[in-house]
């Protein structure tokens, strides 16, 4: 049986900080990346938020920057507490502790249900929205046997794979990831299963607004927070173009342990999965080959995973040093082309230190002129 944390490692965030974690998360040009590098530049999200104008103007932004107001964040969560919500913010003792290890966190989730199931860990289980009756079958003997052996299951909450294992895992704790606003359950033939989930041993979870309707470039951030939270990724039924195998495309980028359940190479279902076992994903037959594979791993977790920490208290506004000058600046973006490079080999070729590379990066990155990519990686932004 995987080990159950006992601690609950984090901090709290204060009121006043929450609120303005959710305006800098919510502003214009600021991801998950981005957000934890103005914190740890800034000290806290007061000082980034007061910074944003500066550095949105110094990395050649036409237009000035939206920030989210304190009466947005406010009103959010008012919305959240409404409905049975809250917000985790990364260095709290509630996030999933497996997702706070992923380069890209999500610096603040919104979370309804029972907070303790973040206590377990988990395997994502995920697959075609349009099942066999064979395919729903394994998957709920899947998710059943898991949940026995002491595991969660975290899956989207969509039709066919997703639903049978949230439903087989309903007595002994799920994860929704979702992709729309909380309040937004897709498909919305799911929103009974939702509650059930909320109302029991399990959470629903989403990075994005109260009322946001989902959208098709919404699920491959939803099947991130899926690959991030899981130890690993059992993938039943995908076809060759499936989201499942983006889940599983991600989960080998994490670290993680890909599974896959062989099908029938006549089924169009099957493609995608056995596409997986040809990239060496494990066979997957039976719960055994995953609690097998699984026993090494369960309640390992990484000794220093990337955090957005705020110091306790209100904290004072991080002793800064000067900016880059406009000839350090230019350096930096001549440096820059559409070719994706490390940061590492920026410092090296410019000459220049780190904190100043780093802070003209982000002065690029809220003027929309930087592009992140996996591994952090940075390019700059072409324009016409």
């Amino acid at each position: 049986m995987p080990e159950r944390s006992a601690r609950r490692n984090g901090i709290a965030l204060t009121e006043r900080q929450r609120i303005a974690w959710l305006r800098l998360i919510r502003s214009d040009n600021v991801g998950p990346a981005t957000f934890r590098d103005l914190i740890n530049h800034f000290g806290n999200a007061e000082a980034a938020l007061a910074a944003l104008p500066e550095l949105s103007r110094r990395g050649g932004s036409a237009r000035p920057i939206r920030i989210a107001s304190e009466a947005d964040a406010v009103r959010e969560l008012e919305t959240a507490r409404r409905l049975g919500a809250t917000f985790i913010g990364i260095g709290e003792p509630d996030y999933p502790p497996a997702l706070r290890q992923i380069d890209g966190a999500p610096p603040l989730l919104a979370a309804r249900g029972d907070l303790s199931a973040t206590r377990l860990a988990y395997v994502g289980i995920v697959g075609s929205r349009n099942a066999s009756i064979a395919g729903v079958k394994f998957a709920s003997l899947i998710a059943r046997e898991l949940g026995r052996a002491g595991y969660g299951i975290i899956s989207g909450l969509a039709r066919g794979i997703d639903t049978a294992a949230h439903r087989a895992s309903l007595d002994t704790g799920t994860i929704a990831a979702m992709a729309g606003g909380l309040d937004r359950p897709y498909p919305p033939e799911n929103a009974a299963l939702l509650d059930e989930i909320c109302n029991g041993r399990g959470l629903a979870i989403s990075e994005m607004p109260f009322g946001w309707e989902a959208r098709a470039r919404d699920f491959p951030r939803r099947n991130r927070l899926i690959a991030g939270a899981a130890l690993g990724a059992v993938v039943i039924e995908a076809a060759s173009r499936s989201g499942s195998l983006i889940t599983a495309r991600l989960a080998g980028e994490f670290g993680r342990l890909v599974f896959a359940v062989p099908g029938s190479p006549l089924d169009p279902r099957c493609h995608g999965t056995n596409g997986l076992l040809k990239d060496g994903a494990i066979v997957t037959t039976g719960p055994e080959d995953i609690l097998q594979a699984l026993a090494p791993i369960a309640g390992v977790e990484n000794a220093t995973p990337p955090r957005a920490d705020e110091p306790e208290g209100d904290g004072e506004e991080k002793a800064l040093q000067p900016p880059p000058t406009e000839n350090e600046r230019t350096r930096i973006i001549d440096a820059l082309g559409p070719t994706p490079v490390e940061i590492d080999d920026i410092i090296r070729h410019t000459g220049l230190s780190a904190s100043s590379v780093y802070l003209v990066l982000l002065e690029l990155d809220i003027a929309g002129r930087l592009h992140r990519h996996a591994g952090g990686l940075v390019s700059l932004a072409m324009t016409d």
